[in-house]
């Protein structure tokens, strides 16, 4: 499964890839896209909307009376940097000027290959139509000053993003050269080119490595190794009496709070129309309620190899050790998603580890309790054990991607019941 979620990464360089391309898959499994309004929803149906070209929410309807809702979430959106609107810089050489999207790792990005994808407004007789672009060559590069320029670079060097993350692209002669070639690729003239969300990404392609294969490295596994899993695990699982929605929200990592985020009206929208769709009462849907839950899906800190200091001591997991339950004030994880989901995995064979951030330290936070807020569920927050998170390449244990897929699949098919003195499995 780790070479198929490394393909899925490599042609999702940005949001608006990754969506699409969940978009694409879920269309060959027969899922039909859904108006604004006015659904016909029908037993057995396979349906998704999506906002903005970067969120995405699928779901299928069973053949009886649904008793919940089975969701997952993850995120389309990783740290990188964002290319200006009007981003050639002139002088010696053209460079582009960007900024730093989300909690990105700074060095990562400095001295590698980088290509450019995003999305374009182009305007046409018509009116204004979305294109998507992805260079997909190397075509810039963000250099290091050197050493002997910086004698003190290894001692705790800060980048200035606006001198030392701005990427080298052509020689001084080629001013405007950047707008004809993302006119090209969108198959435009540059004059009609109204506007653009563009990113400079990571061109290295992933890559499975170690004596036995057991590792792997790549951009972008913090979110799209679980957007890859989640997608997968929804389309294996066996149909039940349960509601299975996918969610794929955009812009987690600068906190959701947009019309195409976790925090937006997005899935709570949904889920109230197909209640409405299958005729039951706000009653009866606040009843569904009340018996569904949610996987939030973001991946989590491995033990680091060098620095096991800065781990937990009983809550650190490993690379390949299985599927990371996460626990924090920051999480939405309690005593009873974590038991439920333990339970789950432990029926379906797949190993879970738990994750705690070290007492003394603060770690990040997720989209679950974001979607909690207007989503009222139990929430389990988990993810696959990662190196270097928020790097440009980040790395995982292999079989991770094996193990997830399978408590996806395991969740999507639990027929969880709350209701009642206890959960009934």
């Amino acid at each position: 499964m780790i070479k198929e979620m490394l393909s899925f990464i490599r042609k999702s360089p940005v949001c608006f890839f990754a969506v699409e391309n969940v978009r694409k898959r879920l269309e060959a499994e027969g899922y039909v896209e859904l108006p604004a309004s006015e659904w016909e929803l029908v037993p057995g149906g396979r349906y998704y909307m999506t906002r903005n070209g970067s969120s995405l929410i699928a779901f299928r309807v069973p053949q009886n009376a649904p008793k919940g809702f089975v969701i997952s979430a993850s995120h389309s959106d990783s740290p990188c940097l964002r290319i200006r609107d009007h981003a050639e810089l002139a002088g010696p050489y053209i460079r582009l000027e960007s900024e730093r999207y989300g909690g990105m790792i700074n060095a990562s990005w400095v001295d590698r290959p980088l290509s450019i994808a995003g999305r374009v407004l182009v305007r046409t007789a018509g009116g204004l139509k979305t294109c998507l672009v992805d260079l997909q060559d190397d075509c810039a590069l963000i250099p290091n000053l050197a050493i002997h320029m910086q004698r003190g670079m290894n001692d705790n060097l800060k980048y200035d993003p606006a001198k030392d993350l701005v990427a080298l692209y052509a020689e001084k002669d080629s001013a405007g050269s950047f707008a004809e070639e993302i006119a090209r690729a969108a198959g435009a003239e540059p004059k009609d080119i109204v506007s653009s969300d563009l990113y400079l990404y990571n061109n290295q392609p992933g890559t499975v490595w170690g004596p036995n294969g057991e590792f792997a490295s790549s951009p972008r596994f913090d979110d799209l190794g679980c957007v890859f899993a989640c997608t997968e695990g929804f389309l294996l699982a066996r149909e039940t009496d349960r509601v299975p929605v996918l969610c794929v929200f955009d812009n987690e990592e600068i906190g959701s709070g947009t019309k195409q985020g976790a925090a937006s009206d997005f899935l709570p929208r949904i889920l109230k129309m197909i209640s409405e769709s299958l005729y039951l009462s706000p009653a009866q849907h606040l009843g569904l309620l009340d018996n569904s839950w949610m996987l939030s899906c973001d991946n989590g800190h491995a033990k680091h190899p060098s620095h096991p200091e800065i781990a937990d001591v009983n809550e650190a997991p490993v690379l390949n050790g299985g599927v990371v339950i996460k626990h924090s004030p920051l999480y939405a994880t309690d005593a009873v998603s974590s038991a439920i989901f333990s339970e789950i995995c432990s029926r379906a064979g797949v190993p879970v580890q738990h994750y705690s951030n070290r007492p003394d330290m603060r770690g990040g936070g997720t989209l679950g309790l974001i979607a909690d807020l207007d989503t009222p569920v139990y929430t389990v927050d988990i993810g696959m054990a990662q190196l270097a998170m928020h790097s440009s390449f980040e790395t995982m244990g292999s079989r991770d991607a094996d193990y997830f897929v399978s408590a996806m699949k395991a969740a999507y098919e639990s027929k969880v019941d709350f209701r009642g003195s206890s959960i009934r499995f």
